[in-house]
């Protein structure tokens, strides 16, 4: 396979992004965890923001939660956050701040995984490996025209085809070999849309020769989507000056971490949502607005209380007075939303 086009495309296109700039393992390893489940656009407006708070694998470490959410904001997904810095701690406290070098050892660290491993290795390290994310999948797929269903029986056929070294040769750095299959499955190899004739690989793609490139990978047959269910929230401010009361999300809750207004569950169709403590009456409510999150689709409405009437309330949850004009005081969404309304 001549892979000298991709590698040139590779290059021109998208070498200005700023984790392949400054290589380092630490860098590699922000990015990589940040692009999980995250558009390489969003990533762009928070990476270099993130490395300038925590430059080094030692300052991440020993960042506060407060901290580490702040700087996370807009990324989403903060079980990701918490991950990176038990993966600094872990290198730092038990390997002398140096990562390890072989496979396995990485593995063992808790919060790298097979894809985050392996990302290290051929992307951070430039050494041979194969980091299948879901673009290196579907592309490789797509050029061999392989039938196996997408999941691990196809990633366990793509890990044989590198082993035999059908993918790659000796030659060829294993940094960009990564980067090029990833930007080509981001761009003209997308799951639903293909670009065949400005891919760079065309004449080598199989699934393109057989006029077929979105007949793989093979999906397994969809099961019927969970339907949305409807919740009404409500949310209490109470002010006190340049304050305002607010909880901190616990690791089990949606946003943990984070500090919001206390809010109560006034209905829902989601018999098993906990997330909030349940409200038998509606007081009433002075605003609302509307919010999504996963499977919920939410009605927020909004109560301006004062410190003694939200003490009638039955709210359980340790409660505390942060400055609501402060931008890092971490507060949720939903929480800011209210407190715009609430200004305008």
């Amino acid at each position: 396979m001549n892979l000298k086009n991709l590698l040139q495309w590779s290059m021109q296109e998208f070498s200005h992004l700023p984790w392949r700039r400054n290589r380092s393992l630490y860098r590699t390893l922000v990015s990589e965890i940040m692009l999980q489940q995250t558009t390489v656009g969003t990533v762009l407006n928070h990476y270099e923001r993130f490395l300038k708070r925590f430059p080094t694998l030692g300052s991440l470490a020993e960042a506060s939660e407060d901290e580490l959410t702040v700087a996370w904001k807009g990324l989403g997904y903060y079980r990701r956050a918490r991950n990176l810095k038990k993966i600094a701690e872990a290198i730092v406290n038990e390997h002398g701040g140096e990562f390890p070098h072989d496979l396995e050892k990485l593995q063992e660290i808790p919060g790298i995984g097979p894809y985050t491993a392996n990302a290290l290795i051929a992307i951070g390290m430039d050494h041979p490996g194969l980091a299948v994310d879901a673009n290196l999948e579907r592309v490789i797929a797509r050029l061999f025209h392989l039938k196996s269903e997408k999941g691990l029986k196809l990633q366990k056929e793509i890990a044989e085809l590198f082993k035999d070294k059908k993918i790659f040769n000796q030659k060829m750095s294993f940094r960009n070999l990564n980067e090029s299959l990833m930007d080509l499955g981001r761009t003209y190899c997308q799951a639903r849309k293909v670009s065949c004739e400005l891919c760079p690989l065309k004449k080598d793609c199989e699934s393109f020769k057989k006029g077929k490139p979105l007949a793989v990978p093979v999906f397994k047959e969809e099961s019927k989507k969970e339907d949305f269910h409807d919740v009404h929230l409500l949310r209490i401010v109470v002010k006190k000056k340049d304050n305002i009361l607010v909880y901190r999300k616990s690791e089990k809750e949606w946003l943990s971490g984070q500090y919001e207004i206390p809010t109560f569950i006034l209905s829902t169709t989601d018999k098993k949502l906990k997330q909030y403590p349940c409200l038998v009456t509606n007081p009433g409510h002075d605003f609302s607005f509307k919010t999504v999150i996963t499977k919920y689709k939410i009605k927020n409405s909004v109560l301006v209380l004062t410190e003694k009437e939200f003490k009638k309330l039955p709210f359980v949850a340790k409660s505390e007075w942060r400055d609501y004009k402060n931008e890092e005081s971490n507060f949720s969404t939903a929480t800011l939303k209210a407190l715009a309304r609430l200004e305008s």
